[in-house]
């Protein structure tokens, strides 16, 4: 009986089984589905949690972080973070002794303050720690100045870090470049790059800062972005990363290089900002736009000139084209080079022959300075008195455009320090001095780049090219050179070129508001580069287009996917919004909501109320627009352009004697400039202030002699006056000053009309009047 049941009860459960099993199966498959869908909800936003939390996991990454040149690039002033020496130490420049020393914990100095005064200040924060160390004091107002007493780290000594081209002169209190001005404000010129998460936190109608930052120096998060939801995910009871934010960081490692580089670029760049709260892995045109080439910032070939740092010049690259990324060559955490000297090129750039490291290719002794394919490909230049940064265009030496243009080059350079024993100017300082006329230092440089242009031209013959180099456009044009449009316009066809090369190709052909410049410059507003499209879109402003044309090409860009093509177009579309279609208003209203807070990101900063301003301008917002005119010139009332367009905007409205003040501070401000002086006296006629007018005028041509526009507004002058002569006069002198001008033809005109016409009714008031008696009366 016992057997006959055991049967029966194995034959059953071989039936029930794969039943089972499948019930489990299925159970735990959507246990698996269930877990995979239960996300995280898509708008969750991520907070800071500190590098101590990463620390946790990944303790291996954040040991190479610690003491690295980004742990190090801020820190509050204490015996473990101070460099410099505080032991009563004395540095003097330009009249001015400053004295370093402590009180008890604290790190003091002793310099001239914002009132001229020699004062005592509490040194509270660090900045750095190779090459220089920086010191900072906090007012009682929030902000944080950074001095221009320096320590060397590697000198171990006080310097003065001078501003560029004032190296000379003793900064006045009131300057924006002495220490306690604007242009040294830590908020203002630093911040953001050296803390995360910073909030400036600054109130304008105080003119204070309350400023914080999640951790005072460049922490894990700044680079990975927020990890609040990475700590979530990773610490879930999940099979899974999380379906819409997959580990809650953005993937730096991505095949995609531009995510990673354009997480580096907002501190290693010159830019300016379009939106606020940058977060990495975001596009970077939604929030900031890197500098063009530009003259004062680079060269005209593209090499670095003023501190621009990286990123525009990699952009130029080939390695950028190629898809190399910064951590190809750095170490992410220890920002360290990933291996010494040739090597760094060589693990990439390999040859079965050694093509490149050797003589046959550099032409120089193996192991020397010359042998090494930075000293030729990524020449330094030192900025901060003592830094030396590397230009990462990695181009090839040019001394053919040296030759031609005045640019410099890496050959030059090395041998003007071999000749001059590595003693006197810096290259970039004896270049400039060449290039701004000192013929003694033009005829030195002028022999090396000979020199180096015959070796190079004897070891690899000339430069193989498809088109010229862009640097003859760039120089035609910053030099206002015939052809320099024909240029410019042939740069457009290499389809080769970097974007920020066509970009700023864009921008100097808009400067020649021509016919077919402008033509050009409308032609590339749908270029595939966001750049290049939000350049060209923003160079259609006051262009002599129609509001009509404007809106059917440029109305589309109100909804592009990138924030700075967006700002652009709906600056342009300012003047125009009656003319767009609803759903185009509609578009227009988030986009000027868009850049409104991205200006209201900077509102410490003056040049972020005046734009502000131009903004309400256009779109007839007057009362707008004088507020924030009036904003920009409380944060600096020495801002020449926002002075100038409100009192513009005050001669608009009929507010003659505001507009006359304007003026008058401009006038006293910039006693050079005609222009200030060409606009008072056009406010002072209207006024009938017919003799100060005249003083104002004469004093512009005096400043401007060939002016067309002072010369002619005098001559009007003259004949509103009534002082006929002297407008005919003037309108003589115009004439040989700029003839043909049909505008001088018909002021000579009226004038001889009101000269003929007075003369008739002076002859008909002196003539005699008949009597009505008759003689003999």
């Amino acid at each position: 009986m016992g057997e006959v049941i055991l049967s029966w009860f194995w034959t059953t459960m071989k039936k029930r089984i794969p039943l089972t099993f499948l019930l489990i199966a299925l159970l735990v498959g959507v246990g698996i589905l269930v877990d995979y869908l239960r996300g995280v909800p898509r708008d969750t936003q991520a907070s800071y949690v500190g590098s101590g939390k990463c620390a946790e996991c990944h303790q291996s990454e954040f040991d190479r972080w610690h003491g690295s040149p980004h742990d190090r690039a801020m820190d509050l002033a204490s015996s473990e973070t101070v460099l410099g020496d505080f032991d009563s130490a004395k540095l003097t420049y330009q009249g001015v002794t400053s004295q370093m020393f402590r009180e008890g914990d604290r790190y003091m100095i002793h310099t001239e303050g914002p009132d001229g005064e020699m004062d005592d200040f509490e040194v509270k924060y660090v900045f750095g720690f190779d090459p220089l160390q920086q010191y900072m004091v906090e007012f009682p107002d929030g902000r944080v100045q950074v001095l221009r007493v320096s320590w060397d780290t590697n000198k171990e000594e006080w310097f003065y870090h001078y501003p560029p081209d004032v190296r000379d002169e003793k900064l006045a209190p009131d300057d924006p470049l002495h220490w306690t001005g604007r242009m040294s404000n830590w908020q203002q010129m630093c911040a953001e790059c050296h803390s995360t998460n910073l909030q400036k936190n600054f109130d304008l109608q105080s003119v204070c800062y309350q400023t914080t930052f999640a951790e005072i120096d460049v922490s894990c998060e700044t680079c990975h972005g927020p990890g609040s939801l990475h700590v979530q995910l990773a610490d879930a009871p999940s099979l899974f990363w999380d379906r819409y934010h997959g580990y809650g960081l953005p993937d730096l490692k991505s095949k995609n290089a531009k995510i990673e580089i354009e997480s580096c670029a907002p501190c290693h760049s010159r830019r300016h900002r379009v939106a606020g709260d940058f977060r990495p892995g975001g596009e970077l045109l939604d929030y900031f736009e890197p500098a063009l080439l530009r003259e004062g910032l680079y060269h005209a070939d593209g090499q670095i000139q003023d501190e621009v740092y990286v990123y525009g010049s990699f952009l130029q690259s080939k390695m950028h084209a190629k898809g190399i990324r910064c951590t190809d060559c750095h170490d992410p955490h220890t920002t360290r080079l990933k291996y010494q000297g040739n090597q760094l090129c060589t693990s990439c750039h390999q040859h079965p022959s050694g093509k490149y490291d050797v003589p046959a290719h550099h032409h120089h002794l193996p192991g020397s300075s010359g042998a090494q394919c930075v000293a030729c490909h990524m020449p330094e230049t030192n900025y901060m008195i003592v830094d030396p940064r590397r230009d990462h265009s990695i181009r090839n030496p040019r001394p053919d455009l040296s030759v031609e243009l005045g640019v410099p080059n890496a050959c030059t350079q090395c041998h003007l320090e071999i000749e001059n024993r590595g003693e006197g100017e810096p290259y970039a300082d004896l270049l400039a001095a060449a290039n701004a006329g000192d013929v003694a230092v033009k005829k030195i440089i002028n022999r090396i780049d000979r020199q180096m242009l015959a070796a190079t031209e004897k070891w690899y013959g000339e430069p193989e090219e498809k088109h010229p180099h862009f640097a003859y456009a760039f120089d035609a044009a910053r030099k206002r050179k015939m052809g320099a449009e024909e240029q410019l316009v042939g740069l457009l066809n290499q389809k080769d070129l970097p974007g920020i090369v066509w970009a700023t190709a864009i921008d100097y052909l808009s400067e020649l508001n021509t016919p077919s410049s402008r033509a050009a410059v409308i032609g590339q507003i749908g270029h595939p580069d966001p750049l290049v499209r939000g350049v060209s879109i923003r160079n259609l402003h006051q262009r002599g287009y129609s509001g009509k044309d404007l809106v059917e090409a440029v109305g589309p860009y109100l909804t592009d996917p990138v924030r700075m093509v967006r700002s652009s177009a709906v600056g342009v579309l300012a003047p125009h919004r009656q003319l767009l279609a609803p759903e185009m208003r509609i578009a227009f209203d988030r986009a000027a909501v868009e850049f409104t807070e991205g200006q209201r990101a900077d509102a410490d900063l003056a040049g972020s109320h005046y734009n502000l301003a131009n903004f309400s301008l256009d779109a007839e917002k007057i009362g707008q627009a004088e507020t924030e005119y009036l904003h920009a010139l409380k944060l600096d009332p020495s801002f020449f352009p926002a002075r100038f367009n409100l009192g513009m905007l005050y001669s608009r409205t009929g507010k003659d004697e505001e507009a006359e003040a304007a003026f008058r501070t401009l006038v006293a401000q910039d006693p050079s400039a005609g222009l200030p002086r060409y606009r008072l006296g056009l406010i002072l006629g209207r006024m009938k202030k017919f003799t100060e007018a005249e003083q104002s005028l004469l004093q512009a041509i005096e400043r401007e002699p060939k002016n067309f526009d002072y010369h002619y507004a005098l001559a009007i002058l003259y004949l509103e006056s009534g002082a006929l002569e002297k407008s005919l006069n003037q309108a003589r002198r115009l004439e040989a000053l700029v003839p043909g001008v049909p505008a001088t033809g018909e002021l000579v005109r009226a004038i001889q009309r009101e000269m003929k016409a007075t003369l008739l009714k002076k002859e008909s008031g002196n003539a005699r009047i008949p009597s009505d008696r008759t003689d003999g009366e």
